[in-house]
């Protein structure tokens, strides 16, 4: 059990993080917020890059500073960026980075040849990385997260520079791991998680938002959600009184779907509320999204 009790992070006058407090079982966490918004710093905490100002985390009961290297030990961490030695090859790096580890030759070298099939990269084992395209080199960086068998994995953009065959065998990975293991994902990209998530993390204004299931957090826009169709000239007037979610041209006349709490007309069809519709409308301001 990972928790996160009344954490806020101050830098200066600036306030990153405001009164979080969150508690993590096994499973996998979507950590969903526009970049700007707090979750980088909350990531940072979670493994002990920084500290936090106010409060404390505590794994299994106990503060993570505490327990130091006993906590890292159970930890596979994934950064936005992470250092790798471009005339490496991954099994060369992986082994490397288990040396470091502590990893014993024979155990690591087992493991590192099942990591590399997990992220289908068996087939350039011994390649060096100079090459690999920055989908291959995401997937070396996802195989080192996953390196000592973490009990908490914590990956921060893990999709960035996958293609959709990538990103798909990603989630069935995460599938597969999260059953006796914590993974918490950040991310600004709603379908890398949304079917995967047993729960949603959502921060607003470095506060928390929401920690709830996908189909409870849908559900807050339950009634509100419609789409119509409008003429090209109304589409400035429309944009201007209702918050859009998403426009499409259909021959001359645009199909909108948007939110609208109140009463609605004949011509609106009320549809079904997706995660990315209410990441779209709580997030307005910062995507400059209607009004």
């Amino acid at each position: 059990m990972l928790v996160v009790n009344n954490v806020s992070k101050n830098y200066g006058d600036f306030t990153a993080l405001k009164n979080i407090n969150l508690e993590f079982g096994s499973g996998v966490y979507g950590l969903l917020a526009p970049n700007g918004a707090g979750k980088t710093t909350l990531i940072k905490m979670l493994v002990t890059l920084i500290s936090p100002s106010k409060g404390e985390i505590l794994y299994n009961g106990t503060d993570i500073t505490s327990l130091d290297e006993e906590y890292r030990e159970v930890l596979g961490f994934l950064p936005q960026q992470f250092g790798y030695y471009k005339h490496y090859s991954p099994k060369s790096y992986l082994m490397y980075l288990a040396a470091l580890k502590g990893i014993e030759k024979k155990v690591a070298q087992e493991k590192i040849t099942e990591l590399l099939d997990k992220v289908a990269l068996s087939d350039v084992a011994n390649k060096k990385m100079r090459k690999f395209s920055g989908g291959m080199i995401q997937r070396v960086g996802i195989a080192q997260a996953l390196l000592n068998d973490p009990k908490i994995v914590i990956l921060d953009e893990p999709t960035a520079g996958l293609d959709p065959k990538e990103r798909a065998r990603f989630r069935q990975l995460l599938t597969e791991l999260s059953r006796d293991r914590l993974i918490i994902i950040s991310t600004h990209i709603v379908s890398d998680i949304e079917s995967i998530a047993n729960e949603m993390v959502m921060i607003k204004n470095q506060e928390l938002l929401y920690k709830d299931s996908v189909e409870n957090i849908c559900n807050t826009l339950d009634g509100a959600v419609y789409e119509t169709t409008i003429t090209n000239d109304e589409l400035a007037s429309f944009r201007a009184n209702h918050v859009l979610l998403s426009e499409k041209q259909e021959q001359s006349k645009m199909l909108v779907r948007f939110v609208h709490k109140g009463e609605s007309k004949e011509d609106w069809t009320v549809k079904n509320p997706h995660l990315e519709d209410v990441f779209l409308y709580e997030y307005r301001d910062d995507l400059s999204l209607g009004v």
